[in-house]
């Protein structure tokens, strides 16, 4: 568990989208946090995913992040299972995941050597998952100790988490945030420093994963780049493992991906006891290690391919070998050997930047993709694929002009011949408006734009009216925002998505909304997507303005009776929970686990001294249970409850199971069934409020009816209706 800090998006106790109760944080990445929390509604423990703020509007990130969700179409007890994707009203992104309690294998690793048998049933297990993930062309890309869990510290119940960076190998399919080198160095399978990427290569992450956890110690890379790039090239050390651990071992974590398991069926069917050709004692070919060159970064011009041979097996370690050209067998690796102190010095500088390539050319990007954008009072980022070196200089320059930043990578696609001047241009026509986008995949550009400026926005208009897109495709969304904006033009979309009664803004401003100010909407709806599908109205003509839908999420049955209730003020009467199966000890909370047993009161203030009260539970399952008046108690007039009280008064409507066993009044226990938000209805009326006794239960349906229909007295006048929820969770 993670300490809670300041700058965390979320603390322990914060609702998010009026569902997921936050616990606390589980840890924190790059580009996103992750909190365990709980649903209000199911009681399930869950992990929430979030993207950090200044990621959630950069389509690039969110692609990612979409990618991870595609996970749940994967159904494995081994893979840790996804849901779906969801904005709050804040802004902020986050993808639902199965929360796994239990330590990750970094943790044990911390805590010193595993068993060979409890790592053999690991590698079971995870091989398991992996060839769930294989068979969809899915690979994880950074398997490590940290992104295995073990649920209940069992072995046997080992779950790979975080496919964050897994990449679909269909064919063309990249890592798209930069595309950034995918896995630790620690773990990572040799043919990954050439950005190459299949089955195999989580085989050995995992292979190098359970020897560290073996041992107890992370793996030993180097100090510096050439040990990296000499050590990926050997065999890893098994001499003290035992078998059939050992063999196994060696077997996966093979420098050459040709001499390992060529799938995780293929391990599966070693570890079932089956044969299988051990790794020659021998592994290294003689062939160079040329390793593609990542993007340009930052401030660093091209580097040039290097290639440096193997020494020969008879020349002393000090020796210097003249270069020379070798063969290249497939898959082979061997150890590059400094000459003087240039390949040493190219060798460090390209790590640094993300290694070297051993084609002249530069590699093809399928998509092509590019997102440059700029939110309002921020820097400006650019991320993806440039044809040249002119380019990528170009829009380095833009964005430090403004204090932004950049990851740009050479690539070579399927893009116009002016394709960079064209996007030049297009940042050049939209730049000085406050906030702006320009996502490119191939030819194909969304440009959105908007501005409080009526000069910058005719200008960028006028830009695109003469041309500035060249030869890519797409319709630029440009908005003038009114620095005032009137309520008036709010007000019908919040009529047209009020499901479940009207939908109203907080603290309304007479004068208008201005640039900063912020936008409340209260109310109730149906559902988390009729909140969503009001964000994504709203969003359209607020602009840059915050928004906050802060509105109580309900059913379908409380929704229905929402709509067809009397019209009442609510008043001093207040409803309160108790715990019947703890002695009545109050429960402030109104949320009640499966097993108990609530007790509810209707409390009236002194100057409620006549009329009747109607007190009913509308059911998340969909019924109608009337509590007062009732078949087993028909007096709900207020006098006659009071019986000679004065002052306030507490009036038990739910009792608990002792007594009712001695009262015959209504008590209930929460089972799995019903598990979900209900609502506690108290309508105090002049006369009572139906012709004819309702039945105990009913259905929501039912009850609609006779609220509209002439079963309701309509000679009662109602004085006021108030209402609460009582929630049921599951353990």
């Amino acid at each position: 568990m993670t300490d809670s800090r300041p700058g965390d998006l979320f603390k322990p106790g914060d609702l998010v989208n009026n569902t997921y109760r936050v616990e606390a944080i589980l840890g924190r990445g790059g580009t996103s946090d992750v909190y365990r929390a709980r649903s209000e509604i199911s009681g399930r423990l869950v992990a929430l995913k979030v993207l950090k703020a200044e990621f959630s509007t950069n389509e690039d990130y969110l692609l990612l992040l979409t990618r991870e969700e595609a996970m749940r179409d994967i159904r494995h007890d081994a893979i840790v299972r996804y849901s779906e994707n969801h904005r709050t009203a804040e802004g902020h992104v986050y993808l639902l995941i199965d929360y796994i309690d239990g330590p990750g294998m970094d943790k044990k690793l911390k805590q010193g050597p595993m068993s060979a048998d409890d790592l053999l049933v690991i590698c079971k297990r995870v091989c398991e998952g992996l060839q769930a993930a294989h068979e969809r062309n899915i690979f994880h890309r950074d398997l490590s100790p940290d992104n295995i869990l073990l649920r209940d510290d069992d072995p046997a119940q080992a779950v790979i988490i975080d496919f964050g960076i897994a990449k679909d190998t269909n064919p063309g399919a990249e890592t798209i945030v930069g595309n950034e080198f995918a896995g630790k160095y620690a773990y990572a399978a040799p043919e990954q420093l050439a950005g190459k990427t299949d089955a195999r290569t989580d085989i050995y992450s995992l292979g190098a994963s359970l020897l560290a956890n073996f041992r107890g110690k992370s793996p030993d890379i180097g100090k510096n780049p050439m040990e990296v790039v000499q050590k990926k090239a050997e065999p890893l050390d098994t001499s003290d493992v035992p078998e059939p651990l050992k063999s196994i071992l060696d077997k996966m974590t093979q420098p050459n991906p040709d001499d390992r398991f060529q799938s995780a069926a293929a391990v599966l069917d070693a570890l079932a006891g089956n044969s299988f050709d051990a790794p020659d004692d021998d592994p290294l070919s003689d062939a160079t290690v040329i390793v593609p060159m990542k993007a340009a970064a930052k401030d660093a011009g091209p580097v040039e391919p290097v290639t440096a041979p193997p020494p020969p097996k008879d020349v002393a370690p000090k020796t210097q070998p003249k270069p020379a050209k070798s063969e290249a067998k497939k898959g082979g690796m061997v150890l590059p050997i400094a000459i003087g102190g240039v390949v040493v010095a190219g060798l460090a500088g390209a790590f640094a930047m993300g290694l070297f390539t051993s084609e002249p050319t530069l590699p093809v990007a399928d998509p092509y993709r590019l997102s440059i954008a700029k939110a309002k009072d921020a820097p400006p980022r650019a991320v993806g694929f440039v044809p040249t070196d002119e380019v990528a200089t170009a829009l380095r320059e833009q964005m430090q002009a403004q204090g932004g930043t950049f990851d740009l990578t050479l690539a070579s696609g399927s893009i116009s011949e002016n394709w960079g001047q064209n996007v030049l241009t297009v940042v050049d026509a939209i730049d000085e408006m406050d906030a702006w986008r320009v996502s490119l995949s191939g030819d194909v550009a969304e440009i959105e734009g908007s501005t409080t400026s009526r000069p910058v926005y005719d200008t960028a208009l006028a830009a695109f009216d003469a041309g500035a897109m060249g030869a890519l495709s797409g319709e630029p969304e440009l908005t003038l925002e009114e620095i005032i904006l009137a309520p008036e033009k709010i007000d019908p979309i919040l009529n047209t998505f009020a499901d479940c009664g009207p939908l109203s803004l907080v603290n309304r401003p007479i004068a208008g909304y201005g640039p900063e100010s912020p936008i409340v909407v209260g109310g109730v709806m149906s559902g988390e997507d009729s909140r969503a599908a009001l964000a994504n109205a709203l969003s359209a003509i607020i602009g840059s303005r915050s928004l906050d839908i802060d509105v109580d999420i309900l059913n379908t049955t409380l929704c229905l009776i929402e709509s067809v209730l009397p019209k009442a003020p609510t008043s001093a009467n207040d409803v309160a929970f108790f715990q019947g199966d703890q002695n009545n000890n109050p429960n402030p909370t109104g949320q009640f686990l499966v097993g108990e047993n609530p007790v509810i009161d209707v409390e009236i203030p002194a100057e409620v001294t006549d009329g009747f009260l109607t007190v009913s539970v509308l059911d998340v399952s969909g019924n109608v249970f009337h509590l007062l008046p009732n078949i087993n108690r028909p007096d709900n007039s207020v006098q006659n409850l009071r019986d000679g009280e004065s002052g306030p008064t507490s009036i038990r409507v739910a009792f608990s199971i002792q007594e009712s066993q001695q009262t015959g009044g209504l008590a209930f226990r929460v089972d799995d069934s019903t598990l979900g938000k209900s609502k506690v209805l108290v309508i105090h009326s002049s006369a009572p409020l139906f012709t004819e006794m309702r039945p105990t239960s009913e259905s929501a349906t039912s009850y609609s009816e006779a609220l509209l229909g002439e079963d309701r007295n309509m000679a009662a006048r109602i004085f006021s209706l108030d209402s609460r929820i009582l929630e049921t969770l599951a353990r």
